[in-house]
């Protein structure tokens, strides 16, 4: 009797403890959320910023693969509460310490037909949510295959979007401006991709996606710690204005293999009514664990140079002979070979760079195409690609590792893995040995191609979980790592630091296949940029690609100083100097810029910005009394209004101020800019007219009163 009398008690709790909404704010009150259970008893959230909602009520769950669905029929068990307050260092970044402070929320749900567990974490930070579903160990639910994940975002209004595509092989699109109920009449419509792209629905978008209300909340849905599971995508219901979750399926259309106890990557929303609240946000890294890497002393931001920009423009060639049409390692004979002479990895051309990086302090150059294979290396889904360690006949390792070293100079090793990521797991261990006998420190990995295995997808759970191995595999060896193709990146930097950056958008060399769109470096850092950092690949100073390669009739849309400004909008503790040496040595002055910039930060403040518009950053160099402003804007010409509030108080400092010329404009005359110094303090204000796709970059340094003679104050 009295063991009925308990259970109805516990019965009775659950109902009531379901029953009632809970709700959680964030530190500073301006972010509520409330959660409950629906009458069946499925999952629901809501989030509003000051009294606006942000989300509307939005289901939660999973449909799992031969086993009953996680959506409905839950209680709550349980519901635990904690603040967190911390500061943490990263190994480098835009600031010297972080606040991680959130208001967190942990409701434990019971399927009551099934007995299964589940338990939803929110953590509210002032700037945003970040949410996630974990599967604690228990009896009734061990193995489990997500066929599809059911968390949704209803959007409040009609919001103006930035986004590309959904696609599962590629990222590398130019972003559309548009409203959402235009999203899907634009995907059916869509053209464009690379030829491995893979879109899966017209109204499917990739996260980071940006949005702003009509009523000036700006609003951004991502993940962080994406860890063995898939990359998630947004399906928007166009008619009710409500985005799915869409995760990355592997070859057998699942989505993820889990094993409890397991947990999902977080979903977050980042929020505020000013823009620039998104640029500062840091939940994407706070929602990453910590270091795993003990010593991290090894791991140094560095700015380069290399032999690709020659290559991406069709001066000069990755591949050594047209003697072969199919390759086969260990078989082939190069030595026998006649070169086509477009062989750009010459031993002759590589130590041009080496020696112009020397002359100009550059810390690396990086090499593509210096390795046997490239004849055949695409388009014919090769297993055995590449073997990561033999060079062409022309390229002499032994002698450019010398010679290098004897510079000053680190040299950066290429390896692509033409997407064969089997054969790149079987000589990554020998290969990073390679390196390191060679003296590379740091390696840029490819992923161009279809995936082998075939039929995977870049973003599935699979290659999700191989693009961590390599980068894990690579801190044994003290190697970081710069890695193009491969998944977005969501803040897994912060817990593997030797991850220094990332392609995984479309960067510049898009600008040599026929162009991006002025706006494209406007939208990046509120998109892309929120995951981690990007190796862009800036510093173009030739604007027409006919001059470099005359079959080539592309056109990089930006100004000169648009791209200088790159520098500092376009943040990475790994920087490219990406135009070729003798179009730098023609306008020495505007390099100087590049040679000056910070890699490193202690600070940085976010001057003005609006998505798809302008961005006005500044930044202090990590332990210097030096601080650099870029400034981008659209291809329309907007004056930039810079602040140096920043600045020590008492104090005068030199400027120098890198401005497009009067009648800049980046598809006309891309070429014109000035230079001038003058003095600043704290107190000063400067308005600089930018032309259309152009921008602003200044450079700001301690000086004597010498040196400040004759300069007038701004």
């Amino acid at each position: 009797m009295h063991k009925k009398i308990f259970k109805s008690f516990i019965f009775l709790f659950f109902l009531v403890l379901s029953a009632a909404a809970q709700e959680l704010q964030s530190p500073d009150a301006r972010l509520q959320l409330q959660f409950k259970l629906d009458d069946a008893g499925t999952p629901v959230y809501e989030l509003s910023f000051k009294g606006k909602t942000v989300i509307a009520p939005s289901q939660l769950g999973f449909e799992l693969k031969n086993q009953p669905d996680l959506l409905q029929g839950f209680v709550v068990s349980e519901v635990h509460r904690t603040e967190v307050d911390e500061t943490w260092e990263p190994v480098w970044g835009e600031e010297k310490q972080i606040r991680n402070h959130y208001n967190e929320m942990a409701v434990d749900l019971l399927q009551q037909e099934t007995g299964r567990k589940m338990t939803l974490r929110f953590r509210l930070f002032d700037t945003g949510l970040g949410f996630r579903y974990e599967f604690p160990s228990q009896e009734k639910l061990g193995h489990f295959v997500v066929k599809n994940e059911r968390t949704q975002f209803a959007m409040t209004g009609d919001h103006k979007a930035f986004w590309i595509p959904g696609d599962y092989g590629t990222q590398e699109y130019d972003y559309n401006e548009s409203r959402l109920s235009e999203i899907a009449e634009i995907g059916r419509s869509y053209k464009g991709g690379d030829a491995w792209s893979k879109r899966f629905s017209p109204s499917a978008v990739q996260t980071a996606l940006m949005m702003k209300s009509d009523d000036g909340l700006y609003i951004n849905l991502h993940e962080a710690a994406l860890i063995d599971y898939s990359a998630m995508h947004l399906d928007l219901d166009p008619e009710n204005l409500v985005f799915t979750s869409a995760l990355t399926p592997d070859v057998n259309g699942d989505m993820a293999y889990m094993i409890t106890p397991a947990h999902t990557p977080w979903r977050t929303v980042i929020v505020s009514d000013d823009a620039r609240d998104i640029l500062t946000s840091d939940i994407t890294y706070n929602l990453n664990a910590p270091s795993k890497i003990d010593d991290t002393s090894w791991i140094k931001p560095m700015k380069y140079i290399g032999v690709w920009w020659e290559m991406i423009t069709g001066k000069s060639s990755w591949d050594y002979t047209r003697d072969f049409n199919a390759v086969k390692l260990g078989v082939t004979n190069y030595e026998d070979a006649t070169p086509h002479g477009r062989h750009g990895a010459t031993t002759k051309n590589v130590k041009k760079y080496i020696d112009f990086a020397a002359e100009h302090g550059f810390d690396g150059v990086l090499v593509e195409g210096w390795n046997v294979g490239w004849e055949d290396w695409i388009g014919h889904k090769k297993d055995y690609v590449f073997d990561f360690q033999t060079p062409y006949p022309d390229f002499d390792l032994e002698e450019i590792t010398a010679y290098a070293k004897n510079k000053g100079v680190e040299m950066i090793m290429h390896h692509e893995t033409s997407a064969s990521v089997r054969n790149y797991e079987r000589h990554l261990d020998a290969a990073y040995q390679f390196m390191k006998e060679h003296g590379y420190d740091a390696v840029k990995s490819g992923y161009v191609g279809n995936i082998l295995p075939r039929g995977e997808n870049h973003y599935s759970q699979w290659l999700v979980n191989h693009y961590q191995y390599a980068i894990e595999k690579a801190a044994e060896y003290e190697i970081m790592v710069n890695a193009h193709e491969a998944v977005r990146p969501t803040g897994v930097a912060r817990t593997w630091p030797n991850l220094i950056a990332n392609e995984s958008a479309r960067g510049t060399e898009f600008q040599a296949f026929g162009g991006s769109k002025p706006f494209h470096v406007t939208v990046l850092p509120f998109t892309r940029l929120l995951g981690g950092p990007m190796d862009y690949t800036p510093g173009i100073f030739e604007m027409d690609i006919s001059k470099v390669n005359p079959n080539n009739n592309s056109w990089v849309n930006s100004t000169l100083v648009n791209q200088l400004a790159l520098y500092v909008t376009m943040y990475s503790p790994l920087q490219m100097a990406a135009d070729l040496p003798e179009n730098y040595e023609l306008f020495p002055d505007a390099f100087q810029f590049i040679k000056d910039v910070a890699l490193d930060w202690d600070a940085t403040y976010i001057l003005e910005a609006e998505p798809g518009d302008y961005v006005t950053i500044a930044r202090k160099a990590k332990g210097e009394e030096a601080w650099f402003v870029g400034g981008v804007t659209d291809e329309q010409p907007r004056q930039a209004k810079i602040s140096f509030e920043y600045l020590p108080k008492k104090q005068n400092f030199i400027a120098t101020i890198y401005a497009d010329g009067k009648d800049a404009n980046y598809d006309k005359n891309p070429q014109s800019y000035s230079i001038r110094k003058v003095i600043v303090n704290s107190g000063s204000r400067l308005k600089q007219q930018l032309a259309a796709g152009g921008g602003v970059a200044i450079s700001i340094k301690p000086a004597t009163k010498a040196e400040m003679k004759g300069l007038k104050k701004l």
